[in-house]
């Protein structure tokens, strides 16, 4: 009998527990807990009751208190920390909780006038919302009943403009209205329609016009609900605002401080196409000619709000100005219609230097100090070109792990040069973007030393270019791309195990890799309003072409087994394609479902058997399937053991890889994730070690790793620390009908939890 009352005791308690964190039970005398209210639609007419229940919902006032199965532990911690707390967990209790949302507080017919208020905003003229109290011991809730009918739908747009130029300007651009016949009536499409006409008058020179000046009268006695528009001007508009606008003079002053007075010195003064430019040319920071070609506002050319803002956005772009602001003034009253431009531009220091030290952990076990330094000059050759030297050194060493302790250290110093134009021999149209386009050369130099194995040295040069088409477009096109490779100091040790592994020995020959690429990115991340964002990465690579050809004109034959040579080096030849695509789901409690798809192919040909090792693809790790260690998995059912040789993991022709996490928010910065990754690397053929098994269309989803697991992010928007916990639930290298390990979960057991659970320790989200 002993159970029975051990069962009841607990559910008491349960029971009085829940009701103490219910937050009902410190209510004023008389006074009932809020706990939210219900929409209910009632109507003759067929609605879209989603949308409209949704527009009701908005206009909910006041929220009640957060809570989950009628538990309020916000509430109860404002509760149970007392009207005047003492001690400082009573404070932050206090701070913490929440007050209790109380029904007195409520104002229903207030509400009701919102709700109706929302919906003749979409076209329910006539609709009639009525609330209803529904009480319990402690606790009521509103039942809000609205009778709707059809929302009015738009019949017509007929324009009376009473101005004849804007008239004729506005109907020869009616034909991209936002107010479409047959849709329904929405104000948000008036508003969203008044910006549109402004913001095209705008860029015809009316300068002082505004949109509160354009009015639309409805006229709803038509038949079957249809309301017919005629779009109007205000009664009293000021003559500036009907007027075309052309620029006058435009002043320049580059070296411009927030503590100046704005007034124009004219001692010192340089006159280039028009443009005023202040101070002495030779002390003049950015040379005029350089500026010019930012500079979109010209005498005597109509205002355009358009170039005003391509304007702005392209001298802040160059690098060279913490801030830059465009004023226009109106300073030769005699002759109405002109309009002064004064570009005020405050410099950033010319040098910087940053140095940089950081602690860097990997999946594998290595573990060490990473440094960088770096100097950057933003006005090198007095045109805003950035100078950036950089020299970054680091140390890591195997912390763990059943072999020999390996450790190595590498040093990089890099000289990129970057020009905020096309630098190419042959002229190029500039186009009117509110983004400059920029060149850069970029040569560096990578020297890395693994301790008793070899010594990898690389140089590389790269001439490129980038351009944003938009805030969503970007390219990178480097049409030279060199870099060379040697291996040397090779140990018995090393040598041994190349030669008992002919792929990765082949992968690991001196390359020279000379080629280009290109890439393509399109990204909506930064469209916060957004709920569905997407991001595509194209990116695309070939290499040793030239050279093949050279020697076909020349009449050499090439092949991977007799490969050709360019400066004694044989070059690699080889194309690659990869694509990055991502999917944001945002939620309106602000958490968010991120979803991942990466695929890529590399194919080595002619002069190639086997992919540079630098260009292969790898899989595993922190940005990749966290539940295995950093490129660890395989290719296709190959098992990498990471505990001895963990810097010499295999890689593969073919990558698919798939991700889906949830993020969540935990307390302020810190932030959750649940996440579920799983993927592959397989080679394309066969290799001469029989290592793992070759990508087949028929069998990869059946060679696939699938780990989950679990994260905590502290995010402070300019920083991200991330901590991603996973295992394996999927291991490809073990047999058929046995690669699903779910069933040998065992978190209890600490063998279990050392050979199967991953940490992963980061800096910014894995996508």
């Amino acid at each position: 009998m002993a159970h029975p009352i051990k069962n009841n005791f607990i559910l008491i308690l349960g029971c009085l527990f829940l009701a103490a964190c219910s937050g009902t039970r410190h209510l004023p005398e008389g006074e009932k807990l809020y706990t939210g209210a219900e929409i209910k639609l009632e109507s003759a007419d067929k609605l879209n009751t989603r949308s409209i229940k949704a527009v009701a919902e908005e206009a909910l006032r006041p929220a009640p208190n957060k809570g989950f199965f009628g538990i309020r532990p916000k509430l109860w911690m404002y509760n149970a920390a007392g009207e005047n707390p003492k001690t400082k967990l009573k404070q932050w209790l206090k701070k913490r909780g929440e007050a209790p949302v109380l029904m007195s507080n409520v104002k229903p017919g207030v509400t009701s006038a919102i709700i109706d208020a929302r919906f003749f905003n979409i076209g329910i003229f006539k609709s009639f919302t009525e609330s209803e109290t529904v009480e319990k011991k402690r606790t009521a809730k509103l039942i809000y009943t609205s009778h709707l009918h059809q929302p009015y739908v738009i019949k017509d747009l007929v324009y009376v403009i009473s101005d004849d130029s804007l008239s004729r300007l506005i109907l020869a651009e009616k034909h991209k209205s936002l107010i479409k016949p047959s849709d329904d009536y929405k104000l948000d499409i008036l508003k969203n329609e008044r910006m549109r006409i402004d913001a095209f008058l705008k860029n015809k020179g009316y300068f002082y016009f505004n949109p509160d000046y354009l009015l639309f009268k409805a006229d709803t006695s038509n038949e079957n609900q249809t309301v017919t528009f005629k779009l109007t001007l205000k009664d009293s508009i000021p003559k500036n605002a009907l007027t075309v606008y052309h620029i006058n003079n435009v002043f320049v002053n580059q070296n411009y401080s927030l503590n100046e007075r704005r007034t124009r010195n004219t001692r010192d003064t340089l006159i280039v196409q028009n443009i005023v430019f202040f101070g002495k040319k030779e002390r003049m920071a950015i040379k005029p000619e350089v500026l010019l070609k930012s500079i979109y506002l010209r005498k005597p050319e109509v205002f355009s709000r358009q170039n005003h803002i391509i304007t702005l956005n392209r001298l802040m772009s160059m690098g060279s100005f913490k801030l830059v602001q465009v004023n226009f003034s109106e300073n030769n009253a005699s002759v109405p219609g002109l309009l002064d431009v004064n570009i005020l531009m405050t410099p950033m220091p010319k040098r910087t230097f940053r140095a940089e030290i950081d602690l860097v952990s990997k999946s594998n076990n290595y573990a060490g100090p990473r440094m960088n330094l770096s100097i950057l000059n933003r006005n090198t050759f007095n045109g805003a070109e950035l100078l950036n030297l950089n020299l970054a050194g680091s140390f890591e060493a195997q912390l763990g792990g059943t072999g020999e302790n390996l450790y190595s250290y590498s040093w990089n110093p890099q000289l990129e040069l970057t020009f905020p134009r096309f630098l190419v021999p042959f002229n190029i149209r500039q186009t009117s973007s509110i983004y400059i386009p920029k060149t850069s050369f970029l040569l560096s130099y990578n020297y890395m030393k693994r301790v008793n194995y070899f010594d990898m040295r690389t140089f590389r040069f790269v001439y490129g270019f980038k351009w944003k088409e938009n805030i969503r477009k970007e390219h990178e096109l480097n049409p030279i791309d060199i870099s060379y490779t040697s291996v040397g100091n090779e140990s018995t040790a090393f040598t041994d195990l190349l030669e008992a592994n002919p792929f990765l020995k082949k992968s690991y020959e001196e390359q020279f890799v000379a080629g280009g690429s290109y890439s393509f990115t399109y990204n909506e991340q930064m469209l916060t309003g957004k709920k569905l964002q997407s991001y595509f990465h194209l990116n695309s690579e070939v290499a040793g072409n030239a050279f093949s050809l050279a020697n076909r004109i020349g009449g050499e034959k090439v092949s991977s087994d007799n490969p050709s040579k360019v400066v004694g080096s044989i070059y690699s030849q080889f194309a690659k394609l990869s694509l990055d695509s991502r999917a944001y789901y945002n939620f309106r409690d602000k958490n968010k479902l991120a979803m991942r798809f990466f695929a890529g192919v590399a194919k080595p040909y002619g002069n190639s058997s086997v992919l540079p090792y630098t260009k292969q693809f790898f899989s595993g790790g922190p940005n990749s399937i966290r539940a295995f260690h950093i490129n660890s998995v395989g290719p296709g059912t190959f098992y990498q053991d990471t505990n001895n040789k963990g810097f010499l993991q295999l890689g593969g022709d073919v990558k698919l890889e798939t991700n889906v996490e949830y993020r969540f928010t935990i307390y302020n910065y810190f932030k959750g994730a649940i996440f579920v990754d799983a993927g592959n690397v397989w080679s394309l053929k066969s290799n001469p070690s029989d290592i793992g098994s070759p990508f087949k269309i028929s069998k990869f989803t059946n060679e696939l790793a699938v780990g989950a697991g679990m994260g905590l992010r502290v995010d402070v928007s300019f920083f991200i620390l991330r901590f991603d916990l996973a295992m394996p639930l999927r291991k490809p290298w073990l047999e058929e009908n046995h690669r699903w390990v779910t069933n040998q979960i065992d978190f209890t057991s600490s063998v279990w939890r050392r050979d199967n659970l991953v940490l992963n320790v980061a800096i910014g989200y894995p996508f």
